[in-house]
């Protein structure tokens, strides 16, 4: 076995024996020691919606994937825009989170964008501030939370959708759209209010991190950005790097937001990642029933899930291609999200067979969520064991 990089591994731990019997040889050069995967951007449903997926479930499912730190979106019920609201989350994840589960709280009230939530009350308590899955809207009110962000110490975490030019779309306005006459969502919903909050974020200062970024002038304004030394950095995740518009199916398991879209646009976001301008890969984990997804491309939820395939499609799409060594990946899964969100890697870390070929099959996920575009998808890579803070929480034997 081979330990990827400087990080502390419990040899005792490697070796250990699980339910009697010797879990692994490790005496494969194949088999790789990886400090553990970050992702800053998942749904885990609870509470509110532990029909979806459950802060255990959802854990278990980060482990599956080599994760052992996540940081959690605020669409709950109730939403954690209050010391009392995000208390009942933090119960939650006290009792059954398997991995470091670290929530954020929301920017406004409701996510509804009319009234910042209590951001001082908030700020020892959440890892930062998003109202992902809506964008703010008001320039006033973004502007307003920037700086109390930054009187906090805290970050800006935005999900850039500006309403008034969805137009009721569901899926990229590209090729596959015309084609099929369907609805679309312009690039420009989510560019337009990256260039706004660029400035904004310029004029107070606070620090600023872009979710799920999509587009080639997303991945423009923020090499920009970033050239001017504005404190921003953002993320982008594996479906956006791997597939196109032209590669959808009229099916809920290639339905998120924002959408696939084109060929162009996912060539930028190759080059983004290897300039540097695309800082972190994050999955975006949104799980939803089956009755949720199963309503074709124009009337299933927007979200898919992505924890337990990440790596592997990474590993296998990037990294086998040649497109950026194994190295650059770890940085982008593992260093830069911890840097940014400022969370420890501890005694923690992650086995991977790399040369496990296996067929993604979703009825094999420890996630409730079912449903992921890389669906019958054969990728190298197979997680092998997790190791939270020096305790197995994840032995894979299959």
């Amino acid at each position: 076995m081979r330990n990827f990089t400087n990080f502390k591994i419990d040899e005792q731990l490697v070796g250990a024996t699980v339910s009697g019997s010797t879990a692994f040889g490790f005496d494969s050069d194949d088999i790789v020691a990886f400090p553990g995967f970050c992702d800053v951007h998942v749904h885990f449903r609870e509470p509110g919606f532990s029909y979806k997926e459950t802060i255990k479930s959802g854990s278990l499912s980060a482990a599956n994937g080599g994760f052992t730190d996540v940081c959690t979106m605020p669409n709950l019920d109730p939403v954690p825009d209050s010391v009392e609201n995000i208390n009942k989350q933090l119960d939650i994840i006290r009792r059954d989170a398997v991995i470091g589960v670290h929530p954020y709280a929301s920017i406004t009230v409701n996510q509804d964008g009319k009234e910042l939530s209590d951001l001082d009350g908030l700020k020892d308590l959440c890892i930062a501030y998003s109202d992902d899955g809506r964008g703010v809207q008001s320039d006033e009110m973004m502007e307003s939370a920037m700086l109390k962000a930054k009187a906090n110490g805290k970050m800006i975490v935005a999900h850039c959708e500006v309403n008034s030019l969805l137009g009721g779309g569901y899926i990229h306005d590209g090729e596959f759209c015309r084609l099929h006459g369907m609805k679309g969502i312009c690039s420009e919903s989510e560019w337009r209010q990256v260039e706004r909050d660029i400035a904004l974020a310029k004029k107070t200062g606070c620090a600023y991190h872009v979710c799920h970024i999509s587009t080639k002038e997303t991945v423009e304004l923020i090499r920009k950005a970033k050239a001017e030394v504005v404190d921003i950095t953002c993320e982008t995740a594996p479906h956006y790097l791997v597939y196109n518009d032209m590669d959808l199916q009229d099916l809920g398991r290639f339905k998120m937001n924002p959408p696939i879209r084109s060929e162009s646009d996912r060539l930028a976001l190759i080059e983004g990642i290897k300039d540097g301008t695309i800082d972190m890969i994050a999955t975006d984990h949104a799980p939803h029933s089956y009755e949720e997804k199963t309503k074709g491309l124009k009337d299933s939820k927007m979200g898919v899930v992505g924890l337990e395939t990440a790596f592997s499609v990474m590993y296998t799409f990037l990294v086998k291609s040649g497109v950026i060594t194994l190295e650059k990946l770890v940085e982008l899964m593992s260093v830069n999200p911890r840097k940014r969100f400022g969370i420890e890697l501890g005694n923690s870390y992650t086995v991977f067979d790399l040369s496990k070929e296996y067929t993604v099959d979703p009825e094999k996920f420890l996630s409730k969520g079912r449903f992921t575009p890389f669906e019958g998808v054969k990728l190298y890579g197979k997680c092998l064991m997790t190791v939270k803070d020096g305790k197995v929480v994840l032995v894979n034997q299959n």
